[in-house]
């Protein structure tokens, strides 16, 4: 292990009690690395990558000019690189042919004289060879006129967190939510909710499938009540994952401290449990039950081939990990990883929030756990040991360099500049840092914003609540931009045709810096992803009663494979449902040239 070269205790009266110990808070100017045997790799149950099954998703928006009919659908990783589509319009009895030739530069199309009533359908095609026709979609004209530009899904209550996933596997996203949406911080004094948690599976027709409560055992909140869902079996349905503490009792200020604690898996379509197995225990070595009551769940392909289940405990101090499979209706245990043991190499370097992804191209996921990650055997690849990060961000930043990057965002107090800092995903070596302190950096994003610099700009910002106010703007390769305005962190979505990400500005959907692209997105967001029609993104909303479904009319300028096959991006929609909100991004460059 290099040697540690600076470790300090810091003590800040200003940061807010939700934050990190401050006596917890060490970092250093190194990475560091374990001294350990590696343990075997994995070896799951399936013998290639298990993948879900997505159809060709036909989706029909109203065009900008409020006449026109603008379709897309999905172009899929098994396509031909010379595949083309052709699109039928049905009315009555009669198939009309919209397009002379077939469509090849995008997976979209604009009927400019559409029917009152029709259904469309996609049929591929590879030079005179003629592949399976998509789906049918209905279009009611009037409908589609009547000023809703969202589609919307009746649910009870007010949606918390939302969750997505194929629950009866005919190749389309069905919906998971979490109600109510109130939930309290475990690391906030004085504070207390009452409520009971309630999953509930929907249909993307908005038919209603089950609900399963969480008990008294589960306290309102995000990091209570991790729940995922995926296809963890490889049925082709999903299934969804979650914790529960069936006999677990509220104490005088609506905590739990006790309880027996399971990691549980349902069945996507009944919500039956499958399979259950013991959650990560407490232990002191965790802390107080701010630090005890952290969970979250996440998936990786571990072995390459088979979608393991991610379960972790512990976020400031110690973290725990555990991977289990689903597999014959019974969980296994892959490995455990007991992170207090690289103390202090990994002491509370975790985030909140996971994702997976293959960084060092040895075909398995390596698993990102904030300022560390693990390798796909349940031992640590690095640390980039600057303690808690708000924010991190995998993908490849710099397209100039080989593989990802990784941008990271730190809570800790950080006069060499590391608050903001991008470190290679392979190795966890420092590419570059702002090299200006910092002191409680809560926010960050990486997208390609503006087209005159090569790569993603990477932004940031302080938490007003530890008395700063400075926010930070760089180009891919670290240099900060001088005398441009810093856009949000949150809520960026591909909306529009070119490859720069827009944000999204209370009800509009703006350009950097200002330009406005779309209106009218109401509610609280849940979700960003490329869940429907081509690769552009839907962002998905709550209001009470109902989920609403945003997606563009706009024409596409190019196509591509949908983002949900990616498997870093597809890894950020799965832990949506958890945690901090963060956009997804994939693990490929997505910009301008």
């Amino acid at each position: 292990m290099k040697k540690l070269l600076l470790a300090l205790t810091l003590w800040s009266a200003a940061l807010p009690v939700r934050a990190q110990d401050p006596r917890e808070r060490v970092y250093n100017y190194e990475i560091l690395k374990p001294s350990h045997e590696a343990k075997p790799p994995v070896e799951g149950f399936a013998t290639e990558r298990i993948r879900e099954n997505l159809g060709r998703s036909l989706t029909a928006r109203p065009a900008p000019d409020g006449r026109s009919v603008h379709l897309s659908w999905r172009l899929l990783e098994s396509d031909h690189p010379e595949i083309g589509f052709d699109l039928y319009r049905r009315t009555g009895d009669r198939d009309e042919l919209l397009n002379r030739k077939p469509i090849t530069a995008t997976t979209d199309f604009t009927d400019t004289e559409p029917a009152e009533k029709a259904y469309y359908l996609i049929v591929p095609r590879y030079g005179t060879r003629r592949l399976p026709a998509s789906a049918e979609t209905e279009v009611d004209l009037a409908a589609l006129r009547s000023g809703k530009p969202y589609t919307a899904i009746p649910v009870t209550g007010r949606v918390g967190k939302l969750g997505v996933g194929d629950l009866d596997g005919d190749g389309e996203y069905d919906f998971v939510v979490r109600t109510p949406d109130t939930g309290v911080d475990p690391g906030v004094q004085g504070r207390h909710y009452d409520s009971v948690y309630t999953i509930a599976a929907y249909r993307r027709d908005g038919r209603k499938l089950w609900e399963y409560s969480l008990g008294e055992g589960v306290e309102p909140g995000v990091w209570y009540s991790p729940f995922a869902v995926y296809d963890f079996d490889g049925d082709g349905r999903a299934e969804v994952a979650l914790r529960i503490c069936p006999d677990g009792k509220r104490d005088e200020r609506r905590r739990v401290g006790s309880g027996t604690e399971y990691l549980v898996v349902l069945d996507g379509m009944t919500g039956h449990e499958i399979a259950r197995a013991p959650w990560i225990e407490r232990t002191p070595r965790l802390g107080d039950l701010n630090r005890q009551n952290r969970h979250q769940i996440g998936m990786a392909c571990v072995d390459g081939r088979t979608p393991a289940i991610i379960v972790a405990r512990g976020t400031y101090r110690a973290m725990l990990a555990e991977a289990w499979q689903l597999h014959d209706g019974r969980l296994t245990r892959l490995w455990r990883w007991d992170g207090d043991e690289e103390n202090p190499v990994v002491r509370s370097q975790g985030a909140h929030n996971m994702v997976a992804g293959d960084v060092d191209g040895d075909g398995r996921d390596e698993i990102l756990l904030g300022g560390c990650m693990l390798d796909d055997n349940g031992t640590l690849l690095w640390s980039a040991g600057i303690g808690h990060p708000d924010k991190t961000y995998l993908t490849d930043i710099d397209p100039r360099r080989p593989g990802m990057e990784v941008l990271l965002c730190s809570e800790i107090s950080n006069d060499a500049g590391r608050g903001v800092c991008c470190v290679d995903a392979a190795t966890g070596q420092q590419v570059w840092n702002i090299g200006t302190p910092t002191t409680h950096v809560g926010d960050g994003m990486a997208a390609d914003i503006d087209p005159r610099h090569p790569g993603l700009e990477c932004f940031a910002k302080e938490d007003r609540k530890a008395g700063k106010t400075s926010r930070y703007l760089t180009t891919a390769q670290g240099r900060q931009l001088e005398n441009r305005p810093v856009p949000d962190c949150r809520n960026w979505v591909w909306w529009d045709g070119d490859l720069l990400r827009e944000t999204i500005q209370d009800t509009r959907i703006v350009k950097w810096p200002g330009e406005t692209v779309a209106e009218g997105i109401e509610g609280t967001i849940l979700l960003i992803g490329d869940l429907t029609g081509d690769w552009r993104e839907e962002i998905v909303t709550s209001v009470d009663g109902e989920l609403r479904i945003y997606g563009t009319g706009l024409p596409a300028r190019d196509r591509r494979t949908t983002l949900m096959q990616d498997p870093v991006y597809r890894s950020y929609l799965v832990e949506r449902s958890q945690g901090y909100p963060q956009s997804p991004v994939p693990s490929y460059y997505l910009g301008e040239k």
